[in-house]
């Protein structure tokens, strides 16, 4: 009726107008370039529901844009289109006497039947999904949940009063555009395309819609209801009952008891608020969220079942990834998150913004695993996205650390049991620039127990506010798809229905747990504390001129960019003097005046923090580092020489800090980064091939110094575990009895040297490296546990020396020299300490 008196243009800018007094919109993604629509060709805007409310939205934001308009005319690519919009399905419920709603847009007829007609002709379809609120289907709310967007298509009022509560957050998702030529093939008719492209795009919004505000959550009672009945948790009740000899009423309330001690309840009121506060807080902690590669995230969230495995350093990893994948649309991960979490109030607000809680260790608890295993496949089954640390805690070095595959064997098993959705981990390297929990972490690595979270500590943890910790980075790594690995790895596991049973299952679990890891180190984003850190620290009293700190940082920088470790290792833009500038600005760098030029230092309890940032990319200067080593030592040096000195050592480095290069790819690398250090004047080559290092009192020396000690500790605590072992002899100690002499003996050699940081003795290293080392046959145990080897150790002790200057061996040699009498009462007496401290904590319990 508007149309006929010439109104209904005005009709549409006043309700707009009216409309934006309170609707907020936030447009995805960031970056529309990435969508590569072409200006040049026709341009159809596609909307799920034929909204009035929608389209302004459209239009608007378009506008805004500067893109083409979806109520523009199409005349002018030469087609007889009133507009550059059509609809999937009409607005209206339907009634007995209007057409069916999904029946085919006229429009799309007859763009269709255009492009027949036309064969230069195309049109770009550019769907649109707009979310009122993404809430989920059900809600603590009754009435947020009743007026939500959902996936029922709204009456009039009812979208009317979506607005009005919803409006304030309103996501508008531009996707990439289908080319309608495509569709429109010459073995197919019109019809038939006109259907191929509509059950596209209906696939297309539903995916979208299932991204942004999950799949149609059933209640949480229910949910409880369906792990209860299912079979495995059945078999594990019948099974509780006749060995601990209860009833059936007190077994099946045990496994409810666990459930509901597992299971999250989500609720998109706390979601929204969380997002509120966090958005508060990272205004007030940090100096802003750097996310690189969010694409991978967009590309597989609608069409996978998608498992976040980010890396662990913080308790601001559970809140900030999530807060990160909710600020760009799509649905918070269910996040398995340890049940020292599950304290009063947090635990309650974690529950209800996704987390799920699970135990340590439910080795001896069959029921609760079968409740666990279940509970995760159900969210797994219903599309939910998960995210969980594989790591199994939070770092305390700042070095990644070894897998722990509990989360990653059930992931399997379930995937194993059904697999109708493709399954995709998505590595996350996160780094920080400063850590609140940075002095606790240095405490447990001296010996203190691990503090226990309470809502005192918490509360304490609020004076932090104030002060200023740089900012955070989030890196999304290369994704991992879980039907390759299983193709390669348990060939016919689609048809085998005992597939979880068969012996490759574990070696299965084994390569993903260490294909993630690498994964998150191949994610790494360089900041300028970790450059800064890397040279303070090769300092003898982290101490350098402010003029030299500034070159060697560029330096480390150029070698990166140089031999780029991987496509997704992202770099500070900052130069030298910015990143010494900014360090200071962190209240990390110290400065001392002086007349021939100041002096940076780090302070001493400073020093120690730092190692934790220079720890989180140590694996990208591992190599260039272990070069500058073998040419500072040996004075000259072919690249088949450096090539035999690195594989020597890179078994270890590689099994320690996830390298990612295979033994075949190491020539390569190498003779890549001996060129790299030519390039940038830190030694030289002569007419024969050979590399020589530069002469002593030269500025370039004191380079390539600096850059050999990185990773100088690293070389020592495997030298001083080979030599340990081949004083002691073979079959003398056990694992358990050498890691812990080792660690005595490092921290021994830590106050003799210049290795104060406490995680140069930490036992985790020490248990790696000899794990490695019986990985590639140095080492054997006997059945009683006995360590035993033979000559090639030797060999390798050899070839360890030739690393390390006169000096270390020296030190390294007089802390090791102690009588098998000193080696003995030492270890009575960590027995009796372990002893009396399991005593206590069994009293405790």
């Amino acid at each position: 009726m508007l149309s006929w008196f010439g109104l209904d243009r005005l009709f549409r800018l006043l309700t707009r107008k009216v409309m934006y007094l309170w609707v907020r919109t936030q447009v995805l993604p960031n970056d529309l370039k990435l969508l590569g629509i072409d200006p040049e060709k026709p341009i159809c805007y596609v909307l799920q529901n034929r909204l009035l409310s929608n389209v302004l939205v459209l239009e608007t934001e378009a506008t805004k844009l500067n893109l083409h308009r979806p109520l523009r005319s199409m005349r002018g690519f030469g087609l007889r289109e009133k507009h550059s919009l059509l609809c999937l399905t009409r607005g209206e419920q339907p009634g007995p006497l209007t057409r069916p709603r999904h029946q085919h847009s006229p429009r799309l007829e007859a763009l269709v039947n255009a492009v027949y007609t036309d064969p230069t002709l195309d049109v770009q379809l550019v769907p649109v999904s707009i979310l009122w609120g993404r809430s989920p289907d059900k809600e603590s709310s009754w009435f947020r949940a009743l007026f939500a967007d959902s996936w029922a298509t709204p009456t009039v009022l009812k979208q009317i009063i979506i607005i009005l509560l919803h409006g304030r957050n309103t996501m508008v998702k531009i996707n990439a555009p289908l080319s309608l030529r495509q569709f429109c093939t010459s073995d197919t008719t019109p019809e038939l395309a006109v259907r191929k492209v509509g059950r596209v795009l209906r696939v297309h919004f539903r995916r979208e819609r299932t991204a942004a505000i999950g799949p149609d959550m059933s209640h949480r009672r229910t949910l409880l209801n369906e792990i209860i009945r299912a079979e495995p948790v059945q078999a594990s009740i019948a099974r509780e009952m006749q060995e601990r000899g209860v009833t059936r009423e007190v077994a099946e309330a045990r496994a409810r008891l666990y459930a509901n001690e597992i299971a999250s309840d989500y609720s998109y009121p706390v979601v929204n608020a969380l997002k509120t506060f966090l958005t508060w807080l990272w205004t007030r902690l940090y100096n802003g969220v750097t996310v690189h590669h969010f694409e991978t995230v967009e590309k597989h969230a609608t069409d996978h079942e998608v498992i976040y495995v980010p890396c662990h350093r913080s308790h601001i990893d559970y809140l900030l990834l999530s807060y990160v994948i909710f600020t760009r649309g799509y649905m918070t991960p269910h996040i398995a998150a340890g049940a020292n979490l599950n304290m009063p109030v947090v635990g309650s607000i974690l529950r209800r913004a996704g987390a799920f809680f699970l135990r340590r260790t439910f080795k001896d608890n069959f029921l609760y695993g079968a409740v666990f295993h279940e509970y995760l496949h159900q969210i797994m089954s219903g599309g939910f996205p998960i995210e969980y640390f594989v790591e199994g805690g939070r770092s305390r070095t700042g070095r990644l650390l070894s897998a722990k595959l509990g989360m990653v064997n059930m992931t399997l098993r379930s995937y194993l049991r059904d697999h109708n959705r493709p399954l995709v981990f998505i590595p996350a390297y996160i780094g920080y620039e400063k850590l609140m929990e940075g002095s606790t972490y240095i405490g447990e690595l001296l010996g203190k127990p691990k503090e226990k979270e309470n809502l005192f500590a918490l509360a304490m943890s609020v004076r932090k506010l104030q002060k200023v910790f740089g900012k955070v980075h989030l890196s999304f790594g290369e994704p991992i798809y879980l039907n390759d690995v299983l193709d390669q790895q348990m060939p016919g596991w689609r048809v085998d229905t005992d597939a979880a049973e068969r012996p490759e299952f574990i070696k299965t679990s084994q390569y993903l747990g260490q294909a993630i890891t690498t994964h998150i180190n191949a994610s790494a984003d360089v900041n300028p504390i970790n450059l800064l850190s890397l040279v303070l620290l090769s300092t003898p009293k982290h101490a350098i001129d402010e003029e030299q700190l500034a070159e060697q940082v560029t330096l480390s920088k150029a070698l990166l960019q140089a031999v780029p470790y991987s496509s997704r290792v992202t770099i500070t833009d900052l130069d030298g003097p910015a990143m010494v500038a900014y360090g200071e600005e962190l209240k990390i760098l110290q400065r001392r005046k002086h007349p021939l030029g100041d002096l940076l230092y780090l302070q001493e309890e400073e020093g120690v923090l730092m190692t934790y940032f220079r720890n989180n990319t140590l694996h990208l200067f591992a190599l260039p580092s272990l070069l500058a080593v073998v040419l500072l030592q040996r004075r000259e040096t072919t690249p088949a020489q450096a090539l035999h000195m690195v594989r020597s050592v890179y078994p270890f480095l590689r099994s320690e800090l996830f390298m990612v290069w295979s033994d075949a790819e190491l020539e390569g690398v190498v003779n890549a980064y001996l060129a790299a250090l030519e390039a940038q004047g830190l030694i030289q080559r002569k007419p024969n091939g050979a590399y020589i290092a530069p002469a002593a009192s030269s500025l370039e020396h004191a380079r390539l110094h600096i850059l050999s000690r990185a990773l100088r500790q690293t070389l020592v605590r495997y030298h001083m575990t080979i030599t340990i072992l081949s004083q002691r002899g073979s079959g003398k100690l056990t694992q358990q009895q050498l890691e812990e002499l080792c660690h005595l003996l490092a921290q021994r050699l830590s106050f003799v040297r210049e290795f104060s940081a406490p995680e140069f003795f930490d036992k985790a290293l020490f248990r790696n490296f000899l794990d490695t080392l019986k990985s590639l046959g140095f080492l054997s145990a006997t059945p009683q546990g006995q360590l035993v080897f033979d000559k090639r150790l030797t060999t390798l002790a050899e070839e360890a020396l030739e690393v390390l200057p006169s000096g270390i061996r020296q030190a390294v040699l007089q802390v090791t020299l102690i009588t098998d009498e000193e080696v003995a009462s030492a270890l009575q007496a960590l027995e009796q300490a372990a002893a009396k401290k399991a005593s206590k904590k069994s009293k405790a319990a």
